[in-house]
């Protein structure tokens, strides 16, 4: 598509305002690259993600006050116009994570930047393509880049996957969008054993992405469940997704020198009163919107290694009900919204 056939205006999802959760349908100018790096893409369909309405509160530092606030950062769709010196080029299938200090990809067209690209894989289609990258690059993140598991091992590198064999790792959150992810990378990589705290009905599938064990929240905590066999039951590596009360009983999960990852709450702010336990890491991140990363991901994708995990698929119109399904925390996978009717 060529940038001289482009509409002047484009349908986009707008977060009221800073303070507010609410997401409103309006019309706005199809966005103009302004940055050297600057990818116009055509979308096709897009994710919220948990918890995005209250970045701005939250993490104000990482929302600057000039984003034009359109929620959801995962992409998918077509390249309009690139960079020449990129490799990137109009008509490319892409998909990314958009940084969350710019604007998302809830409009018919968004802006990304070369590094935060890959190209999709041939065997997916839209909706499988918008459903990864977020998750995808989190739960890589989190294992191998800030967790203990190395990355090789997904590529059976023997020596990775020796180093793997000695890693047992809990999972919370284990049936969601990124606990999914957790879950099959934790496997594919050789780890010694992988166990999921998710609603027993999520254990089937849990199971057939890998997990070795699990555990149902609804019936026993994880500190109970530990309590009946330490030494037996207790892991090498956290990787929380939860925060709050989960994430206090995952202190009790992990071994002397063990590592706590967790995207949504610094570990140390939930640690129990009294607990004498030394940790090798307890770390809380942010993922990085890193092409590179995702393009790993896509060759086990390809490969038929990994997948995603889609909980639901909304039209455009439906956008509110997309995002009532992802605050009621039921949802196991990911709620993608489709944007063009190509998805």
């Amino acid at each position: 598509m060529a940038s001289t056939t482009l509409p002047a205006t484009m349908k986009t999802l707008l977060q009221a305002s800073r303070q507010s959760t609410e997401v409103i349908l309006t019309t706005a100018p199809v966005p103009t690259p302004s940055h050297p790096q600057d990818v116009l893409v055509r979308v096709h369909a897009t994710c919220p993600c948990n918890g995005e309405l209250r970045w701005a509160v939250d993490f104000p530092d990482s929302v600057p006050a000039a984003k034009v606030l359109v929620p959801c950062q995962d992409l998918a769709g077509t390249v309009v116009t690139a960079p020449a010196d990129s490799s990137f080029a109009t008509g490319d299938r892409v998909y990314c994570r958009v940084d969350a200090g710019r604007a998302g990809a809830a409009r018919d067209y968004a802006l990304t930047r070369v590094s935060e690209l890959a190209k999709v894989p041939p065997s997916f289609n839209w909706i499988d393509a918008a459903a990864t990258p977020l998750s995808a690059l989190t739960a890589w993140q989190a294992i191998f880049v800030q967790g203990t598991l190395d990355a090789a091992g997904v590529k059976g590198d023997a020596k990775a996957r020796a180093h793997n064999a000695n890693i047992r790792v809990l999972v919370t959150g284990a049936s969601g969008g990124v606990g999914s992810w957790v879950v099959q990378l934790a496997a594919l990589a050789g780890a010694k054993g992988v166990v999921a705290v998710c609603s027993g009905d999520g254990e089937a599938a849990v199971r057939k992405l890998g997990a070795t064990e699990v555990v149902d929240y609804r019936k026993i905590s994880t500190e109970e469940w530990i309590a009946a066999d330490p030494e037996a039951r207790q892991v090498d590596l956290v990787i929380d997704m939860i925060g709050g009360k989960s994430l206090a009983g995952c202190w009790t999960a992990v071994r002397e020198g063990g590592a706590i990852i967790s995207i949504n709450t610094p570990p140390d702010a939930v640690k129990p009163a009294g607990l004498e336990k030394k940790v090798e890491k307890s770390f809380f991140f942010i993922v990085e919107p890193l092409g590179s990363n995702l393009a790993e991901i896509g060759e086990l994708i390809e490969a038929g290694k990994v997948r995603p995990v889609v909980d639901s698929v909304w039209e455009f119109a439906d956008f509110k009900k997309a995002f009532a399904r992802l605050e009621s925390g039921h949802a196991k996978g990911k709620i993608v919204i489709k944007v063009s009717d190509e998805a």
